[in-house]
């Protein structure tokens, strides 16, 4: 931890993780029905009670306890952890993806099911209507 940062400053923290989700101070503003110059003070706080920190966290998409604990150290292990056990060491990220497969065949899956549906669907219909039909000659 460098000697500028204050492991308890939670504005701090709200900052950077804000600012790894790519989210400007105004965009999680509206996510919390503030404006960004509250989002500034909260950012600029050394503490916040733990009921806005649930709204906090959940508008930047994480647990309160990530937001609580969170380290700019442990996000960089994280991610150098990530790359070292990605495998593509030097190449492109995401290049080494492997569909195991066939698309098609996931089609005609998805068709299949659609047509035993339907012909559920028709068929309860049949059965309504054939309920209907008898009633009416009951009477």
């Amino acid at each position: 931890m460098s000697a500028f940062t204050k492991p308890s400053h939670i504005g701090r923290k709200i900052s950077r993780i804000r600012e790894l989700r790519d989210m400007k101070q105004e965009a999680l503003a509206q996510a919390l029905g503030t404006s960004q110059q509250t989002i500034s003070a909260l950012e600029n706080s050394e503490e916040i009670d733990d009921e806005k920190l649930k709204q906090i966290a959940k508008a930047l998409g994480v647990s309160l306890e990530a937001l609580k604990n969170f380290s700019d150290e442990a996000a960089i292990n994280f991610f150098n952890n990530f790359y070292d056990n990605s495998g593509s060491h030097g190449t492109n990220f995401g290049t080494n993806n492997v569909c195991n497969f066939n698309p098609l065949d996931k089609l005609v899956e998805a068709y299949e099911e659609n047509k035993k549906l339907y012909e559920r669907l028709v068929q309860a219909e049949k059965d309504k209507v054939e309920y209907l039909e008898k009633i009416l000659k009951d009477k």
